[in-house]
């Protein structure tokens, strides 16, 4: 079930009436239809409702913090979430996308940014399911159905995020290339690598532990030294 305003649609879960406000204003002036949440309750309760395109959150929310929001989201939905956070310490951004986060903006914003950010991650959903990338991706037991933005072990699904479905479609599609952390980055967050290995390294854990979950050795998706990453023999 959609939201009913505009084609793109996207929650906004922020508790200052202001900046809440502010970002409802860059999305609408953009042509996308904003829905504002002002607690991590308010935001759980339209994001189960709704299937939204894009989530926008603070961390520091009253009801529930951003934090287990994440987690309660993950559970089921794989939209790309942007976090804004006045909370910049490395282990914060870390943390935020351990739990499944895809980017991450530090506050005070720049509106621009915030925008370009949006308009980035909704491009890489659209492409990834556009006519060029329809199809479906194998290795072994795993499937990725690039078309429906959904991976599955035999048959049981996989709970992915964007950026991992992102990365696991790179690395599937050409299995038997070695990527850099910058060509992964580069390819997926769609912007010059800047040398932070973190966000990288992160979402590629994220990716292992849930295909060790799922029955698959985590060394399906190997580290090859000195290079980056690419599946494993099968």
């Amino acid at each position: 079930m959609n939201d009913t305003r505009g084609g793109v649609h996207i929650l906004v879960v922020e508790d200052d009436p202001d900046i809440n406000r502010l970002l409802c204003t860059i999305l609408e002036g953009a042509g996308y239809a904003a829905r504002p949440a002002f607690s991590g309750t308010e935001g759980l309760l339209w994001a189960e409702k709704y299937d939204y395109d894009l989530i926008l959150l603070d961390l520091m929310l009253p009801g529930l913090p951003g934090e287990r929001l994440i987690q309660e989201i993950r559970a089921g939905k794989t939209m790309p979430i942007l976090v804004l956070s006045a909370k910049v310490a490395v282990d914060d951004r870390v943390n935020v996308l351990a739990l499944g986060a895809d980017d991450f903006i530090p506050k005070p914003f720049d509106n621009r940014e915030v925008l370009a950010r949006v308009e980035a991650q909704l491009r890489r959903s659209r492409d990834f399911s556009g006519p060029a990338a329809q199809g479906a991706l194998v290795w072994g037991p795993l499937r990725l159905d690039r078309e429906a933005r959904a991976a599955s072990v035999d048959g049981a699904e996989l709970p992915l995020t964007a950026r991992e479905l992102d990365i696991l479609a790179l690395l599937m599609a050409q299995p038997k290339r070695a990527f850099s952390r910058a060509q992964i980055y580069e390819a997926v967050w769609g912007e010059a690598y800047m040398g932070d290995e973190n966000t990288v390294n992160v979402h590629v854990s994220n990716l292992r532990s849930k295909l060790a979950r799922a029955g698959l050795d985590r060394e399906c998706v190997k580290t090859v030294w000195g290079v980056g990453f690419k599946m494993g023999a099968l």
